[in-house]
């Protein structure tokens, strides 16, 4: 007999019990039972395994803080989740995006390794045959994979910038962290034709294509890649909704480059851009502030309410989720952590 009961609520409104042991995690009975829920670390590290307990008692312990900014309301770590009775836990993800079956582990060489703008790299690789999978890179636009630094156990997670392909192709976006580990070999050590294990795809951040509303995207960062992916996949497939990208960097240098505008402009003619850039030189004559404070300002009366998508820092959903609800558009945010 299990020890507890886990009650797991969806966003599209599915419950889905799952049983318990003694001193297992949230995400530990979940997968037990067949349910793979979004993560990465599984050490209370990086956020990608964030949900909110709505009753019953348990016990958070070593996890990074900074990425729990609602802790207080019952946000937590999965991985960091040890239930001590029966707990109701709701779920930022609708049923559907739970897989159901083991993420695929496939190896890829890396083919180019090139700094794009200030302090973010593209690392490109291709996916090797697999016996199951074939050859072609398929996954939603918005997902993201797991990359394992060669002859360690480190894994870092990142989103695909590029669009599914019967070429095994993935592209990703990498914001160059001081200091940190899959950053240090990325800029040190990696060189093209490294053979490197990945993990996906993953993730719930995707497009919700029945929406008949405008669709918003705010980034800011690295986190412009999987919206990327996504506004890719709009112009491939000829997408008329109005589309509005909002990008926040500190200062101008991080900024997405005018050919990746262009090349947007060219596949979304009815794309609007917003560059908002919080500490400007002084010939910056475009938004100053945070991508935030200009999702805020396109919220105008009478403008016909979006969808927002948004990826980026905890304290940078936190705020968008925040301007959202001033908004009464709290149920319209979706949203992927960095």
């Amino acid at each position: 007999m299990p020890d507890s009961q886990i009650t797991l609520l969806t966003r599209d409104g599915a419950r889905i019990e799952v049983p318990c042991a003694s001193g297992d995690t949230v995400l530990d009975a979940a997968a037990g039972a067949g349910y793979h829920l979004p993560a990465m670390c599984h050490q209370g590290t990086c956020g990608l395994c964030h949900a909110r307990v709505t009753s019953g008692s348990y016990e958070m312990s070593g996890y990074t803080e900074s990425l729990l900014p609602g802790r207080d309301l019952g946000d937590v770590l999965l991985c960091r989740c040890t239930p001590e009775g029966n707990v109701t836990v709701q779920l930022p993800c609708r049923e559907d995006q739970i897989p159901r079956h083991q993420i695929p582990l496939r190896d890829a060489v890396v083919e180019r390794i090139e700094m794009v703008w200030e302090r973010a790299v593209c690392l490109s690789l291709r996916l090797q045959p697999h016996d199951e999978l074939g050859v072609a890179a398929d996954f939603a636009p918005g997902q993201y994979m797991e990359l394992a630094i060669p002859g360690t156990g480190i894994r870092r997670a990142y989103s695909l910038a590029n669009l599914p392909n019967w070429d095994g192709l993935i592209e990703f976006l990498i914001r160059i962290q001081p200091g940190g580990q899959f950053s240090a070999w990325l800029t040190g050590q990696a060189r093209v034709g490294d053979t490197l294990t990945v993990r996906g795809p993953a993730g719930r951040f995707v497009l919700d294509e029945a929406s008949p509303r405008p669709r918003c995207f705010v980034g800011g960062g690295c986190g412009l890649a999987p919206i990327l992916s996504m506004l890719r996949h709009l112009a491939e497939f000829q997408d008329s909704q109005p589309v509005h990208l909002i990008f926040g960097a500190n200062q101008e240098a991080e900024l997405l480059p005018e050919s990746e505008i262009a090349a947007l402009r060219a596949g979304l003619p009815q794309l609007t851009l917003t560059l908002a850039v919080m500490n400007p030189g002084p010939a910056w004559n475009g938004f100053v502030g945070t991508a935030a404070a200009a999702l805020d300002a396109s919220l105008a009366p009478g403008v016909t309410e979006p969808d927002i998508y948004v990826c980026g820092p905890p304290k940078m959903l936190l705020a968008v989720e925040e301007v959202a609800a001033r908004h009464g558009l709290a149920g319209r945010v979706i949203a992927e952590r960095l």
